[in-house]
């Protein structure tokens, strides 16, 4: 039996954690990345006692701390909305969402908080060496506190090391480790902090760029594009590597989100890679519209990529909605109809086991566990319910592909001509240097898109849809909540990049 709602309230709850992560996502890459880099430069310092190392390291220590304060505000706010929007949610998985997040609150973040005062306060207070030890801890201490961020979101991807309990309507975790070290969980945090990495060089090349074209703080500019230059580079590398893990990983376990992203409606054996295309928008599922307007295809590189070997079958998204038997492919409407039956078997069982009728409720249980793998696909109303937007799943993913390819020849363009020491006639790089943060940014933004878009309807891969997730209130309630929150982070970013800009301006201490 499929439960009325007010779909209306989900869409607003779904805009809402939408905006709230969109804006939190302007913010975290850089703490990730740029906390090596400084203690990096940090260590040049310690070990050379240069000054000019010195003011350099303090001046982009700075400009982190400035991205830090603003950030953790959206993090606190993105947390919440768990209990206020999606408290159905975090009722039925509290057992198993609940605990990465506590790690990374009683542990990582501790961490990084304790540190980041020395790290900002011990200037002649504390040894050299113990100050050096705290910038290094505070990098550890962001990056362990996007470990566990990262556990919880691979684990509503790839929801693994849990049972169902009948009794209670409650996912329960049977398996920490498997929670933890799940391959999505993995390769998620390698993408995402190796990418994080890349786009703290770009901030700090920007920078420095700008600084160039002026004729400002030359020294510092160039040590410092030097180095995120190197660290650009073999961040690059290290993207493409992780990027190609977690795409087999989808292939594995989102075959749905792979053809969205590939715009894939038909699948086949030696399936072509599009490496650019221009979808059609108002494609549906099932109608006879052509899935763009324009496509340039690389024959067979997706079937390679997906399964490491050229021949396999790529399920698209008709194939995944309507079936395909010579595939042996079930179809979203038998998953559908075995969904319900789990449904019923458990709302039969609840019934029993109310009444004290311990057979029928041993009986209902049993038949309950030959479909409760597919228990979630039983509130769906329809199989087209089960394909994410497409166009907008792989327009994201083409640009944050595109963007990415570009990367790594800009940094080794900085590194060569930095090493020939003529950067500075490089007017053309120093100016392409200026606006790499902000292309960056786009395909990080890209990114999460990719992965939580793709993944509609679901809010737990397969066994828990939005519609269900849901708190129980109002469309108005969630519109007024909306508002609120985009004209306080609006403000937030407003705020920080005055600030950012008025830092920048005036640049490292003088001696």
């Amino acid at each position: 039996m499929i439960e009325h709602f007010d779909l209306s309230m989900v869409n607003w709850a779904r805009a809402q954690f939408a905006l709230t992560a969109l804006y939190h996502w302007i913010f975290v890459p850089l703490t990730l990345g740029i906390t090596w880099i400084i203690a990096f430069y940090h260590s040049i310092y310690v070990r050379t006692g240069s000054e000019e190392w010195k003011r350099l390291t303090r001046f982009w220590m700075k400009l982190f701390g400035i991205n830090f304060a603003i950030g953790v505000a959206t993090g606190i706010i993105l947390e919440f909305e768990f209990g206020t929007n999606w408290s159905n949610y975090s009722w039925m998985v509290g057992d198993i969402f609940g605990a990465p997040l506590a790690i990374e609150g009683l542990i990582a973040f501790f961490l990084e908080a304790t540190f980041f005062a020395v790290m900002f306060f011990g200037w002649n207070r504390v040894s050299k060496k113990f100050h050096l030890f705290s910038t290094w801890m505070v990098a550890v201490g962001s990056n362990m506190s996007a470990v566990w961020i990262l556990v919880a979101n691979a684990w509503m991807q790839h929801p693994v090391g849990q049972a169902f309990n009948a009794g209670t309507a409650r996912f329960e975790m049977q398996s920490f480790f498997d929670v933890v070290f799940s391959p999505v969980a993995v390769s998620k945090f390698t993408h995402t902090t190796s990418s994080s990495m890349l786009l703290a060089s770009f901030f700090i090349i920007s920078i420095s760029s700008w600084y160039l074209l002026k004729g400002r703080h030359i020294q510092m500019a160039q040590r410092s594009i030097i180095v995120a230059s190197v660290f650009g580079l073999l961040a690059s590398g290290f993207v493409i590597f992780t990027g190609d893990e977690s795409g087999y990983e989808v292939a594995r376990h989102q075959p749905m989100k792979l053809a969205a992203i590939e715009g894939l409606y038909q699948g086949g054996r030696d399936a072509g890679l599009i490496a650019f295309g221009i979808p059609n928008w108002g494609k549906k599922v099932g109608d006879k519209q052509d899935p763009f307007s324009f496509e340039f295809r690389i024959p067979g590189t997706l079937s390679l990529l997906t399964s490491r070997s050229f021949g396999t079958f790529v399920p698209g998204v008709n194939d995944l909605v309507y079936g395909n038997e010579k595939e042996n492919i079930m179809g979203a409407a038998q998953k559908i109809e075995k969904g319900r039956q789990a449904l019923a078997s458990l709302a039969t069982y609840k019934a029993a086991k109310k009444k004290g009728n311990a057979a029928d409720a041993n009986d209902a249980l049993a038949a309950f566990n030959q479909n409760k793998m597919f228990l979630g696909y039983g509130f769906l109303p329809k199989p087209e319910a089960t394909v994410p937007p497409v166009a907008l799943s792989f327009s994201a993913f083409h640009i944050m592909v595109i963007l990415g390819s570009l990367f790594p020849l800009v940094c080794l363009a900085f590194l060569y001509f930095s090493i020939k020491d003529v950067l500075l006639d490089k007017k053309w790089l120093l100016g392409l240097g200026t606006v790499m943060f902000f292309l960056s940014l786009i395909a990080h933004e890209a990114g999460w898109i990719v992965a939580e878009v793709g993944r509609q309807p679901w809010t737990i891969q397969g066994l828990l849809p939005v519609t269900v997730a849901r708190s129980n209130l109002t469309a108005g309630t969630v519109q007024t909540t909306f508002f609120m929150f985009f004209a306080l982070f609006t403000i937030l970013l407003i705020a920080e990049i005055r600030i950012m800009l008025k830092q920048i301006n005036i640049g490292p201490e003088e001696n």
